[in-house]
């Protein structure tokens, strides 16, 4: 059965159809992807976005549209294409014959009605190859049809722009299709060379995010077929040595790997949450799995994958791959510190909690799934990465002895997660002890003393270290106001020996000290403060009542990262939230998840996306597919049942 069905409703209204997108990866980083309405709306939207290989934040767009026209038996024709242009004008408008959407085993599925004439499309990628299958029927015609299908292609960066000041795409004719740009084929029946830009295509997500929304696309020509009922025209593009599969034929399979990630799901949220999962784990360098941070823009990121890895790896029992990837990634283990990401074109060393997310994730990894093998394997990492944080490594990150806890801070970074900046400058800095920090601390000093103590070892002085760190975390985090506070109800400071004093802001930050398998707090009472932080998709980032808080998380790139942790909402801190009430019999931690459940409908089809307003009803913004917001959702959800 379907996950999700749109009717006419929905498809044929672009403020609800184009404000829903679809995404099918491939499994290297590349993806097909656009709305449910076929509104390009974004410049990374298209059939073919091809990824490096091994370099997934390394994407270019190739096939942008096929646009179908249908040739009836009467010999009127009628586009099933929609694009919008400079000036907001709508044409065509295929989306207004459109009768649903289904999202079928994770892939999408168009069906337009023109009369007695139904023509239905379907599209999925070659799991491990950048290479799409694009197939249209024909359901339902009293005679004879004409389908053509219109190639509008470009070549360019994925977070550019292409247009006619400059060359056009170089398209080559072969056997069977074009070759565009030496780069990717097309491939299909009856090719007739086109020759012709479309100027103008507007993306009116770039424009609400203040950014170019405008670009020029190169009809490279066109595919046709005379169709009778229940008879398929079928296309194909690809990127690299590859060849002519059947597009149809990649459909089916991809429709049965799906089947096969999902035959064990417990519903229909759960299947969609699995195979949402699996649209972040690809071949990374080295051939060692890698996760996505987010669709469309971000590569591989080391804090989300860690923050992530319960979810995507052990809560689906993708054990063997998971082992894979925290080998590759202690690998890149520097001055006890994590690789964060290569996105920037070079290899940073620039969090202070991305090391101590991969402590926990190595543990619990060996927890579930008793692997010592691995454990004597990265053992001796973990240890440098305890004995690194001791002496000092960069950013002044290091361990205060005067307290055992971690301090760390650096003019011009943000090195937790919160780290957003304008003009070079860190919205919230954070400088000093964050309370996440030392959670983790704690947690990774536990972790690797359990791992030790596993393998026959001595992890006495690491106990020593943790119970000094638990301590002080007690006695220095804590907001005490009067003799009379109840210690274990009261919140806790966000940050404590910042550079302007203690900083009580009230975030979600502080979840971590109980939500952790081995937090400083777990098992005590979590304050009524934290409460006031959830909505339907999480907790907040920023109490409502502090002066700071932002409400929406819109506007120029500026606008959105002054924002992004001053009260916008986050899903993946639900996994810590839940985690953290979980002691609580009162809290009926299933229906905590309603609003994400819902939300798998509303934005990111099938996902979860990576922020919301802060205020309601709670707009998604940001990536509408993001790792560590599905994770933390599949993991809890399969944890409370």
């Amino acid at each position: 059965m379907p996950m999700v069905v749109f009717g006419a409703q929905v498809c044929g209204d672009l403020s609800a159809g184009a404000t829903r997108e679809w995404l099918v990866p491939d499994g290297t980083g590349g993806y097909a992807m656009g709305t449910v309405s076929g509104l390009r709306t974004r410049r990374y939207h298209g059939l073919l976005v091809v990824a490096e290989p091994g370099q997934p934040a390394r994407r270019h767009l190739g096939l942008a549209a096929l646009d179908p026209v249908l040739t009836l038996p009467s010999g009127a024709t009628v586009s099933l294409a929609t694009h919008e242009w400079d000036g907001g004008v709508v044409s065509p408008e295929g989306h207004t014959l459109l009768e649903r959407f289904d999202l079928v085993d994770g892939l999408p599925r168009w069906r337009w009605r023109i009369g007695p004439v139904v023509v239905e499309r379907s599209i999925a990628m070659v799991h491990g190859s950048p290479h799409v299958g694009v197939v249209h029927r024909v359901l339902s015609a009293p005679g004879p049809v004409t389908l053509t299908l219109k190639a509008l292609v470009t070549w360019r960066d994925a977070h550019g722009e292409r247009g006619a000041s400059g060359p056009p795409p170089a398209v080559a004719s072969v056997a069977g299709g074009a070759v565009v740009e030496r780069a990717f084929r097309l491939h299909g029946p009856s090719w007739q060379p086109g020759g012709q830009w479309y100027r103008g295509a507007y993306a009116r997500e770039e424009a609400a995010r203040g950014l170019n929304a405008s670009e020029d696309l190169w009809y490279a020509g066109e595919f046709s077929a005379q169709l009778h009922t229940g008879e398929a025209l079928e296309v194909e593009a690809w990127a690299g040595d590859g060849e002519a599969r059947g597009a149809q034929r990649v459909v089916d399979r991809a429709r049965e790997r799906n089947r096969s990630l999902t035959h064990d799901a417990s519903d229909a949220v759960d299947a969609a949450l699995v195979l949402a999962a699996d649209a972040f784990v690809v071949a990374g360098a080295q051939g060692a799995p890698d996760v996505v941070a987010g669709y469309p823009w971000f590569g591989t990121w080391a804090r989300d994958t860690m923050i992530s890895y319960e979810g995507l790896f052990l809560a689906t029992g993708w054990c063997d791959e998971g082992r894979e990837l925290l080998r590759a990634y202690a690998a890149t283990l520097s001055e006890g510190m994590l690789a964060n990401t290569a996105d920037t074109g070079q290899t940073e060393y620039n969090t202070v909690d991305g090391t101590l997310w991969f402590l926990h994730a190595v543990e619990r990894h060996v927890t579930v799934t008793d692997d010592e093998d691995l454990a004597r394997e990265v053992l001796p990492g973990l240890e440098q990465v305890i004995a690194a944080h001791l002496a000092g490594t960069r950013y002044g990150i290091r361990v205060d002895p005067a307290d055992g806890l971690v301090t760390q801070g650096a003019p011009g970074v943000a090195l937790t997660w919160m780290d957003a900046r304008v003009d070079g400058i860190p919205v919230t800095p954070r400088v000093g002890k964050p309370v996440e920090v030392n959670a983790l601390w704690v947690n990774g000093l536990a972790a690797v003393a359990g791992l030790k103590e596993r393998l026959g070892g001595d992890a006495a002085g690491l106990h020593r270290l943790r119970e000094r760190a638990a301590a002080s975390f007690g006695t220095r985090y804590r907001m005490l106001h009067a003799a009379s506070d109840v210690q274990d109800a009261a919140p806790l400071y966000d940050v404590v020996d910042g550079p302007d004093g203690d900083d009580p802001a009230t975030r979600p930050n502080q979840l971590l000290a109980w939500s952790l398998p081995h937090g400083p707090l777990r098992g005590s009472s979590v304050p009524e403060a934290l409460f006031s932080l959830f909505t339907p998709l999480g907790p907040r980032s920023l109490a409502v009542d502090d002066p700071a808080f932002t409400s929406a998380h819109r506007g120029s790139p500026g606008d959105r990262d002054r924002a992004y942790h001053q009260g916008t909402v986050w899903p993946w801190m639900i996994g810590p939230y839940i985690d953290a009430v979980g002691h609580s019999q009162s809290k009926n931690h299933r229906e905590l998840l309603a609003g994400i459940e819902a939300h798998l409908y509303e934005w990111g089809v099938g996902s979860v996306s990576e922020t919301a307003d802060g205020s309601a009803p709670h707009g998604a913004t940001g990536c509408p597919f993001q790792a560590w917001s599905v994770a933390e959702t599949l993991r809890v959800r399969r944890n409370v049942g």
